[in-house]
């Protein structure tokens, strides 16, 4: 029994009893498996439901049937705020939770320039507009500059001779002294030798008797001249040299007068010192006048004038205003700092002007054409072309500096007031800028907001100058306008961060025909400017009938060209939209005879457009001789318009091709009467003149 119970197998309890955590765990996951997966599918139910419902494809309440028009046809919902969402039942918006409007109320996507902003939506995001304005404007440079000495007004004293300082009254830095006060007293010994030489040679002369030849009496007489001159050049003054004479006795100290009077600025030397001839021993600075020195970048040194008016304040007497004048523009640019100097006289009677002191300075400068200006305290007036603080009411010398008085229109002011040009302005934070762009909102009727692409002028602190872009009278989103373009962004409409889709449409909207005006203003330029326009235009048709004819422009004619448009270009006195028009012609005009033919025409298109609208705004005042106005509607992106003189067109844009193809739109007719006045007329109904097919 005892050798059975050995061979028998030995089974191992441990390794056939599962382990109990084992167990436990598998029982739980069989029975919670089936609650994570339904719960998980709920889950998922639920986030493809908010999505659907985010994108429209199902509604709440979807037992409800889709709404109709009242034309029978199906009606489509959108949010007024985010155009993109569109549903064919009525409902609320699942992004901003705004009740949806039928698009045919909202605008829906039909317009693609602007966005519909209901009333209630304008109160919640406080929209407010303002007007377009058209009104003179100024701008006000401001800058800051130091207080230094007038350098007309300084004045150095130095030693005419070789001595020692044995005195000096002006002991310190800062005394007042007056004209011929004494300021030093210099020992001298060759002083000395040269008084008893005038003093030996006035006695000989003296004691010659009438029997002395009149050969030596002239000798002694010159010798007296010269030894006199002799202590003139010394330092002497003639109060001096009479004394000498009048009591005989030489002195071998000599005493220095100050020439002019004014403030002790600096003292060189001591008493007891020994100096040589030329030595200084003062400076001297009448603070009477003052410099205010200023750095003004070039682009604004170039809007001011002589003796146009600065307002300063000084850091040392803050809330004084302090006026004077410019007495001096810098003719060059430093090339290091690439300013301009300018300096401003001030008076400075009582003493408060300190140089070396700072001061904030505003010069106020109206934007227009400098022309002539008009200024109240130089009207008819005489001034020093030194001393701009001298005004006087009839010619004369200038009391401080002795030139000549010259009258004031010699810089540019009048006698009498003159009307400053207008400009169209919009607030400043009507305007949205990013990078090269720049658009405003116009609200072209009630809630409609109208993306505007425009050309900025100046920014003048709270307003800013338009240049195109809106028309006087419209109003522009002040406030809210960057929830405005945030739903244009939303919507996929032009905005400030993409305005370049809007272009192709505008183009397209304005060059569906000839170029239109809603008036014509020729405006009779007189003098040389007005020939000098006149030969522009005469440059131009030779440029035309060059083309016409399929003949490469010369180098001649390009020269001509952008010589006279850059001329007239920089001119002041033209507005701000002529000057545009010139700079274009100039731009297009640069390798215009490097240029193949085709090239060339291309160019000439900006060109031609920027010479039709100049020819409906001034013209020069020796011609009497019309434009004609041809418009073709072949030439590719919106047709092309060119002027000739006579009325039998030809085509510069084809040439032979299509020599005769186009029309007569109009004629400009100038009204050289009224030289220097503005001509308003309607612009004539188009003339067509026959089209002839191509290859004529």
């Amino acid at each position: 029994m005892t050798s059975s119970s050995k061979n028998e197998p030995v089974t191992d309890v441990s390794n056939t009893t599962p382990h109990p955590d084992a167990k436990s765990f598998r029982w739980w996951v069989i029975k919670l498996f089936p609650v994570g997966l339904f719960l998980c599918a709920g889950l998922i139910l639920i986030i493809l439901l908010g999505l659907a419902q985010r994108v429209g494809w199902i509604q709440a309440g979807g037992t409800s049937v889709a709404a109709t028009s009242q034309d029978g046809k199906k009606q489509i919902f959108t949010c007024p705020m985010h155009p993109q969402i569109r549903q064919p039942k009525p409902g609320r918006c699942p992004i901003c939770g705004m009740e949806l409007v039928p698009t045919s109320k909202s605008g829906g996507n039909i317009d693609q320039m602007a966005i519909t902003i209901e009333p209630f939506q304008r109160r919640l995001a406080n929209i407010q507009t303002a007007e377009v304005k058209s009104e003179p404007v100024s701008t006000t440079i401001e800058t800051i500059g130091m207080i230094q000495i007038d350098e007309s007004r300084q004045a150095t004293i130095a030693a005419y001779i070789d001595g020692r300082i044995e005195r000096l009254f002006a002991d310190y830095t800062g005394v007042e002294v007056e004209k011929g006060d004494h300021l030093a007293v210099v020992y001298s010994p060759e002083l000395f030798s040269a008084q008893i030489e005038l003093l030996e040679a006035r006695n000989a002369l003296k004691n010659m008797t009438s029997a002395a030849l009149a050969s030596v009496r002239q000798v002694q007489e010159k010798l007296v001249t010269n030894s006199r001159q002799k202590l003139v050049e010394l330092g002497m003054t003639e109060t001096q040299i009479n004394q000498l004479l009048s009591t005989g006795k030489a002195q071998s100290r000599l005493t220095i007068y100050a020439p002019i009077g004014g403030t002790v600025t600096e003292k060189l030397a001591e008493e007891g010192k020994y100096i040589t001839a030329g030595e200084p021993i003062y400076r001297i600075a009448n603070l009477s006048t003052v410099w205010l020195m200023m750095e003004l970048y070039p682009e604004d040194a170039s809007q001011i004038r002589f003796g146009q008016i600065v307002e300063a304040e000084l850091q040392s007497l803050p809330g004084k205003k302090l006026k004077g004048r410019v007495v001096f523009i810098d003719p060059t640019v430093n090339p290091s700092r690439r300013t301009v100097g300018v300096r401003v006289e001030f008076r400075n009677d009582d003493g408060q002007l300190r140089p070396g002191d700072y001061a904030k300075a505003e010069i106020t400068v109206p934007i227009g054409p400098q022309g002539k200006v008009y200024d109240a305290e130089l009207a008819g007036k005489w001034i020093s072309p030194m001393h701009p603080q001298v005004i006087r009411d009839k010619p004369g010398d200038c009391p401080i500096c002795g030139m000549k008085l010259v009258p004031t229109s010699r810089y540019g002011y009048t006698d009498k007031p003159v009307s400053q040009p207008e400009a169209l302005t919009v607030p400043r934070s009507a305007v949205l800028l990013a990078g090269d762009h720049s658009v405003v909102y116009v609200e072209t009727k009630p809630g409609r907001f109208e993306l505007r692409n425009v050309t900025l002028g100046p920014l003048l602190g709270n307003r800013a100058v338009i240049l195109s872009g809106v028309k006087k009278g419209e109003k522009v989103a002040t406030s809210g306008n960057f929830l405005i373009d945030s739903q244009m962004q939303l919507s996929g409409k032009p905005s400030l961060i993409d305005p370049t889709r809007y272009v192709p449409e505008e183009k397209a909207k304005k060059k569906s025909g000839p170029l239109k005006f809603d008036s014509i203003n020729i405006q009779i330029i007189p003098g040389q400017v007005g020939e000098q326009l006149e030969k522009m235009y005469r440059v131009y048709f030779a440029i035309q009938k060059s083309l016409a004819g399929d003949k490469k422009i010369t180098e001649e004619q390009a020269s001509a060209l952008i010589g006279l448009s850059k001329q007239l270009a920089n001119d002041s006195r033209f507005s701000s939209p002529v000057r545009v028009e010139l700079k274009q012609i100039q731009t297009k005009s640069e390798h215009l005879h490097h240029l193949s033919i085709e090239e060339a025409r291309k160019n000439f298109k900006s060109i031609s457009h920027a010479i039709v609208k100049l020819a409906t705004q001034i013209r020069g005042s020796n011609t009497k001789q019309s434009f004609n106005h041809f418009f073709c509607p072949m030439v590719p992106e919106g047709g092309g318009d060119w002027l000739q003189l006579d009325e039998k067109l030809i085509n510069p844009y084809f040439g032979s091709q299509m020599l005769h193809c186009g029309e007569l739109v109009r004629a400009f007719k100038p009204d050289t009467s009224k030289a220097g006045q503005t001509k308003k007329s309607d612009p004539e109904p188009n003339q067509k003149s026959p089209s002839r097919p191509q290859g004529e």
